[in-house]
């Protein structure tokens, strides 16, 4: 097949900008400065970096040509891809396995989103103009605590998403990837020549980049390698799906290289943002939810023009997740259209409305449901955890191993034209042993709580 029946990027920058959009996400806004500055900035950098050549990219290159060799969704590229290669039909399970996970991210990745939506008017109005940190721990509460606010908000982040997905490949994904993509990074860059300008920009990249080696463990290594699988949307038919609409001229391992480069860079430009702006304020940088909504709106309440930079930065991490969202929800809205013959606004609603549904599990897991835990986890927990923890690195493994040992070398060979064939031969070894041991260290990492899970489920029945 030559072309998917969605579409084709215009271009090859069209590409690069779209799966750049789906990798950059919540992720690299606040977790990854956050876990860099724990784990020995400078030293767990290198070790990202080593991660993402090793495991990232390698893998991100075999999901990007099982897309472009099957040009349908994920589902349907697998199920065809076993016939035409005559493979065991369990493979076909990587399509389905990666269309779940992508939908049930997506559920409550609209609800964390909606935190974002919802500060924007709050800045926007001087809301945290000299505000203490007892204020914006209990704005941040009060958020949580109302179901009905979060609705709100998970609802239009929610329509927003199935707005650009429904308008299909080139009216919807192109034509939003086309706007907000440059938009985000020049918000990025206005931020960063501001965060410059403070007396504390050599404390914010020193917290980033110090090598200080004491830090780093196993566990860093782990982390490292989990958060380079995680922040390319490997394992969860995004880019796969993508990969469908890829122009068959287009080289896909450059392409790939510059995404992750891009991915990168927003990462670590995020991180020099952040934290120049929370030390000159005198403010110690939190953890994950903490950090975003909580310290820094401290931060822009209490300097020159906070609003304006602050409704800037809330704009960014908003546009951010709806890149990520948006790829999120097309491998399955394109199996319905392909399958069940839907248009693609009856396929949008239906994925939106289903996965709106299922995310008021996550809305209820921070004020009515916090109580009700499985193993200390939230409704919300257990979703992260099972998605994260599970099925991405499942799905990243599953790849790897099926283009590498189940697809015939000239054939991969063949649609990668990668060049020189010493490239191709590392690149294939790397496929074939090295990412497979890494993506295994970290499902091994998750396994505890699932055999424990397991055991429980069993002892119920």
């Amino acid at each position: 097949m030559s072309q998917s029946v969605h579409g084709t990027w215009a271009n090859r920058w069209l590409f690069i900008l779209a799966a750049t959009g789906s990798a950059v996400g919540l992720g690299n806004i606040w977790k990854f400065p956050y876990i860099t500055g724990e784990n020995g900035g400078g030293a767990f950098v290198l070790m990202y970096l080593l991660c993402i050549a090793l495991v990232g990219i390698p893998v991100m290159i075999a999901e990007v040509m099982l897309g472009r060799m099957g040009r349908q969704s994920p589902i349907n590229t697998m199920v065809g891809l076993v016939k035409r290669f005559h493979a065991p039909v369990f493979w076909a399970g990587i399509g389905w396995m990666g269309a779940l996970a992508g939908f049930l991210i997506l559920s409550f990745y609209s609800v964390i989103a909606g935190w974002a939506l919802a500060y924007i008017p709050k800045l926007a109005m001087g809301d945290f103009q000299q505000a203490t940190g007892e204020y914006a721990a209990a704005t941040f509460g009060n958020l949580l605590a109302s179901p009905q606010t979060l609705t709100l908000w998970h609802s239009l982040f929610m329509l927003a998403t199935i707005f650009v997905v429904a308008r299909g490949v080139n009216r919807g994904l192109e034509a939003a990837i086309k706007w907000l993509m440059p938009l985000l990074f020049v918000l990025l860059f206005v931020l960063l020549a501001y965060a410059v300008q403070t007396d504390s920009f050599s404390a914010g990249v020193d917290f980033l980049f110090s090598f200080d080696f004491s830090k780093l463990s196993r566990e860093s290594l782990v982390i490292a390698l989990g958060h380079s699988f995680f922040t390319l949307s490997l394992g969860l038919g995004a880019i796969m799906a993508y990969g469908a609409y890829m122009p068959q001229s287009a080289s896909i391992s450059k392409t790939i290289v510059v995404v992750a480069v891009l991915d990168t860079l927003v990462a670590l430009a995020s991180g020099m943002v952040i934290f120049p702006i929370v030390f000159s304020n005198g403010l110690e940088p939190g953890a994950g939810p903490g950090l975003l909504f909580q310290t820094l709106p401290i931060a822009f309440g209490n300097m020159a023009a906070g609003s304006f930079f602050g409704v800037l930065f809330f704009v960014l991490v908003v546009f951010a997740a709806l890149t990520s969202s948006i790829s999120l929800a097309e491998p399955i809205v394109a199996w319905l259209v392909e399958s069940k013959g839907w248009s693609r606004l009856r396929a949008g609603a239906c994925v939106g409305l289903s996965a709106w549904l299922l995310g008021l599990g996550t809305v209820l897991s921070f004020n009515h449901w916090a109580d009700y835990t499985l193993f200390g986890k939230t409704f919300f927990d257990c979703l992260d955890f099972l998605t994260t923890n599970i099925m991405l690195p499942l799905g990243g493994l599953l790849i790897a191993v099926f283009v590498a040992w189940v697809l015939s070398k000239q054939t991969v060979a063949d649609e990668l034209r990668m060049g020189p064939p010493a490239l191709y031969n590392a690149w294939r070894f790397i496929l074939m042993f090295i990412s497979p041991l890494a993506v295994l260290a970290v499902l091994l990492n998750g396994l505890p709580f699932l055999s424990t899970l397991i055991g429980q489920i069993k002892s119920l029945l």
